[in-house]
């Protein structure tokens, strides 16, 4: 049986058209980003959306929850949703609505969004302390719960803190080696190689501004770029997180 195609990381103005893409391309699940800042109750709103696009588009797309919902979409020729967020802010400083956002259907999670939060600092930060102490009894909670933590927009320090920190593997869905493109926003060879060492996953990036040249960036460079860092990692902890927006 072929490789299951996953896209690790997306963000767009969601419609049956991208659904219908999604098949084209034989996706099998895709992690949607259902939150940037937003707190507990714009959440639950933005769910809510997601469950009237299941009922309009249920032959095309369903949840998802497990890797068995993986496999499932794919022997009902579907596409199987992830829920993620990509800052802890519907969780406020309540340690227990992790459970609750979980139960709801949430599966990955960003302990920061480029600037600091309650569980460690962003990539833009000039100061980055590293992962707080609230981040982390939120990485132990996570585990618990097995709750993908996502590290794509937080600091070195606090990516290196968190994946040291995590008793699961952790993951940068989307983002690219920082040699390949001179951005903070890619990942330094400190953190690629810790991200290898602990069994962590990477996704690698189509967004321009992580790209070397850009929109410009041709397809051998990235292919060149990938076969690089498959060397450190593997290509079995390599995937495409591809932030389409």
């Amino acid at each position: 049986m072929p490789a299951h195609r996953i896209d690790a990381l997306q963000y767009c103005n969601w419609s049956r058209q991208i659904f219908e893409e999604w098949r084209i391309g034989g996706l099998d699940a895709v992690h949607v980003t259902v939150g940037y800042h937003e707190d507990f109750a714009e959440l639950v709103h933005e769910l809510k959306h997601w469950d009237a696009q299941f009922r309009e588009h249920g032959d095309l797309i369903m949840p998802g929850s497990s890797g068995r919902d993986v496999r499932k979409a794919r022997s009902m020729g579907k596409t199987a949703v992830f829920f993620g967020v990509q800052n802890p802010a519907p969780i406020g400083s309540d340690l227990g609505m992790l459970a609750i956002c979980h139960r709801l259907g949430l599966r990955f999670m960003q302990l920061t969004y480029n600037l600091q939060s309650l569980c460690g600092a962003g990539w833009q930060e000039t100061e980055d302390s590293g992962l707080t102490r609230f981040g982390r009894q939120v990485v132990a909670e996570m585990n618990r719960l097995g709750m993908v933590i996502d590290l794509s927009h937080a600091g070195e320090r606090t990516t290196l803190d968190a994946i040291e920190a995590s008793a699961r593997p952790v993951t940068v869905t989307h983002a690219n080696p920082r040699w390949w493109r001179e951005t903070y926003r890619n990942l330094p060879d400190t953190v690629i190689r810790a991200l290898a060492a602990s069994g962590g996953m990477l996704g690698f990036s189509l967004y321009p501004h992580h790209l070397s040249g850009g929109s410009e960036c041709t397809l051998q460079s990235f292919c060149e770029m990938t076969a690089r860092v498959a060397e450190v990692m593997g290509p079995e902890k390599l995937g495409i997180g591809s932030d389409l927006c």
